[in-house]
Parts: C-alpha cells; structure tokens; sequence
C-alpha cells in the first residue's frame, strides 16, 4: 500500500500531538503524586516524561528532582539512624540483625541511585548537545547552560549518596562526584555568581567535602568564595531569583560560621 505524501505528514503531525498530550498527562499525574505525597509514582511518571526524550523544561527537570530527592531521602534517613543504633550496640546478635537491614537500605539506595544515572546520563548528553550550539539567542542560550548545570549537579548529588555508604574518601563513586560537580562548575561560565543555580552547586559541592572527602580547608575556602562572590554581585540580583539566592546565601553563611571558617579552624560536627 503506498501513501501519499499528505497522508504521511498528517500521521506524523497526529503522532507528535499524541505523544504531547501524552507527556502532559504524565506532568499532571506527577503533579497530583507530589501533592498526594506518593513520591515513588511521582518519580515514575518522571522517568517516563524523560523516556520519551526531549529537553525537559524548568518545571519539568524540578518535578523529576523532587520526585527522587523525597524517594531517596527518607532511605537515608533511615540508614543515618540505623549506623547510629549500630554504635551503640553491642549485643551480637543485635548487631546481626542490624547489619542485615543496613545492607538491605544500602542496596535500595543503590538502585535508585542508578536509576537516576540511567535518566541522567541521556538528559546530560542532551543538554550538551544544544548548550554547544551557537545558533541562539542570548535568553535562550543561558536558559540551556543552566539546565546542562542542573543535570551535572543533580549528578553528582546522587553519586555523593551513593558515596555516602561507600566510606572511602577516594574510593570510585567518590571520584565519580567529585567529576560531575567540577564538570557543573565548568558548565556554567556565563552563571553569575548571585545565580541560585550556581549558588546551590556551590552549597552541595561544599557538603560533599565536608562530609565525604573530609576536607575542611577546602570546604572553607571555597564557602568564603562563593559567599564573597555573591556579595561582590549583590546588585545584579533580580526580582524572580532574589529569595533563592538570598536563602541559599545564608545558608553558605551558615556553614562559615558552624565550620569555623573565619577563624581558620574546623568544627566539631560530624559529617
């Protein structure tokens, strides 16, 4: 059977307005899982907007970030308490027992650590692919640069959860880390330094090497920076950013002061 060349045209056109109301459908329905607080169906429906290819717009890559952080997060709340009931045990057949579900958290949040990789690595190389191009206009350029440091950092945060039952402060998934967060910073060029993006890179960064590499002069110097950086830019801030940034800022402000930046010194808490 041969089809004209209308007739092939307008099933493409009915097959790219199925698949748009199919992904609508899907936002919606992630949506209504994060309001219904079931965030393993909200991730579900996020991986399947990412399956279906595309770059995905703000609101999209924000509802795929907090599906997996509200999947991932009370797993590692979990094992935080569990490692804290282990030390503070010593009955051996107690510490049998903990050891066997410890290990069973630690291989979910493996798993959704991968899963986020999976989506990540596609969404990464995507984000690339157009942020290289030279072809656009000014708005639409940093619009795409912030969303190839969005998936850098969401990388590295999920190989900085994984690193976190790793133990090894230059263990293979800290590496891993340590990569996507310096490839997030080298993303972001034209990002200034009051942007939110870069700010909350900046925030994650430092807490990867308080708490994974175990690096507090390092930790301090690049909190001093960043904060300082922003200080210097304050009057660049806009409308639209100024409560993130200033939240995030204060935030960095601080870890300066609980870290004991200002006086060359590091804090007592335990990572």
């Amino acid at each position: 059977m041969r089809f004209s060349k209308i007739h092939i045209f307008i099933c493409l056109v009915v097959a790219a307005s199925s698949g748009a109301d199919r992904r609508a459908t899907l936002v919606g329905r992630a949506k209504l899982a994060e309001q219904a607080e079931r965030y393993e169906d909200m991730a579900a429906f996020m991986k399947e907007v990412c399956d279906m290819g595309g770059m995905l717009q703000q609101e999209e890559r924000n509802l795929l970030s907090v599906a997996y952080k509200n999947v991932i997060g009370p797993l590692r709340r979990a094992l935080r308490i569990t490692n804290s009931v282990q030390q503070k045990t010593a009955d051996e057949r107690k510490l049998k027992t903990i050891a066997e579900y410890k290990k069973g958290l630690e291989g979910k949040i493996k798993q959704v650590c991968d899963e986020v990789q999976e989506i990540l690595i596609q969404l990464i190389k995507g984000a690339k692919v157009e942020a290289d191009k030279s072809a656009y206009d000014r708005e639409t350029a940093e619009k795409l640069e912030e969303s190839h440091v969005f998936f850098l950092k969401m990388q590295g945060d999920y190989y900085r959860y994984e690193a976190e039952i790793e133990e090894k402060i230059n263990g293979p998934v800290a590496d891993k880390a340590l990569n996507s967060y310096n490839s997030a910073i080298d993303a972001g060029p034209t990002l200034k330094p009051t942007h939110p993006m870069r700010l909350g890179l900046a925030l994650n960064f430092l807490t990867f090497y308080y708490e994974i590499m175990n690096n507090p002069e390092k930790v301090c110097e690049l909190a001093i920076n960043a904060f300082n950086g922003a200080i210097a830019e304050l009057d660049t801030l806009n409308e639209d950013s100024y409560k993130d940034s200033t939240l995030i800022m204060q935030l960095i402000r601080d870890n300066i002061t609980l870290w004991n930046c200002d006086n060359g010194k590091d804090s007592d808490r335990e990572g």
